[in-house]
């Protein structure tokens, strides 16, 4: 089936099952008929509990894992054909939850270095892109620094950086943020925002952190293999019901705004941020003021 231009990812009907006979009974499908297409330049967050499927359809997006039922296809290409895998692997990178588990290097700068080595590049342009990939991600300074000795912010500002070096289409953070502290949750996810905007880079940012996915600009609710919710944030996160039926809390800002609309308060279902909650709760007080109503 050909893929449209637009379209960095199309995935139809996929499925994969960790027993190679899906059909035994009593097997589970980890990934069970999932059709989506994530267009260039989209950052979409996927959320899901812990065996939803989310992390075993990333692996399928980066032919780490292969489907056993439906297709994955990459730029047009299906992960199927065996030929063209590393092609796939280089338009899709991936960094995962503990960057020491990617790192290869002595140094900063050879780690950077490892994948385009891979690719076969000239010294010069392989000095060239680690060069340009560690200044993207603030760590020029650090190119000679043994890897061992950084923060784990800093560690996966490398492993982006490596990721980067290969100029790849998309990017999957695999909860790359989980074992972050807030400041470099918030460092490396700013970062990954401006490389998707002026770089056009799609992003797939998996991740239990509500709050890191409603900054998202699409999010994709996964639970037992299927699809459950897709759409923008403030979609996904109106529909409180199917959030907690999938195991999942609502961010505070949709969360509080839930919990005054049950109060009677008319507020939208969700303020995307810090500024609109705000402005959203100064309206619903002027008008409660106006009528004479006392909040409590």
């Amino acid at each position: 089936m050909p893929v449209p231009f637009t379209n960095s990812i199309e995935t139809f009907a996929v499925e994969f099952s960790h027993n190679i006979d899906h059909r035994m009974p009593g097997s589970m499908k980890a990934v069970d008929g999932i059709s989506v297409s994530i267009a260039k330049g989209e950052f979409v967050a996927i959320l899901g509990r812990n065996g939803s499927g989310k992390t075993t359809l990333a692996r399928m997006l980066n032919a780490l894992l292969l489907p056993t039922g439906g297709s994955v296809c990459i730029h047009g290409i299906d992960t199927l054909d065996e030929s063209l895998i590393w092609k796939v692997r280089g338009l899709v990178g991936m960094i995962f939850q503990d960057p020491d588990s990617q790192i290869v290097g002595t140094t900063v700068e050879e780690d950077v270095a490892f994948g385009p080595e891979n690719l076969g590049l000239e010294p010069g342009e392989i000095r060239r892109r680690v060069q340009e990939a560690l200044h993207s991600v603030a760590m020029s300074q650090h190119a000679h620094t043994t890897p061992h000795l950084l923060s784990g912010g800093e560690k996966q500002k490398v492993s982006l950086a490596g990721i980067l070096a290969m100029q790849p289409d998309c990017i999957i953070l695999d909860e790359a943020t989980a074992l972050l502290d807030p400041a470099g949750r918030k460092e490396v996810i700013g970062l990954v925002r401006t490389l998707n905007r002026d770089k056009r880079i799609t992003v797939l940012h998996i991740t239990h952190d509500m709050e890191e996915a409603r900054l998202a600009d699409r999010v994709i609710l996964l639970d037992a293999g299927k699809v459950v919710l897709d759409g923008r944030p403030s979609e996904v996160f109106s529909n409180s019901p199917a959030i907690k039926m999938a195991g999942l809390e609502l961010p505070q800002i949709a969360e509080l705004f839930d919990l005054l609309n049950q109060e009677g308060f008319d507020l939208p279902d969700c303020a995307m941020n810090m500024d609109e909650a705000l402005a959203a709760l100064i309206k619903v007080m002027n008008r409660c003021r106006e009528q004479h109503v006392h909040l409590h």
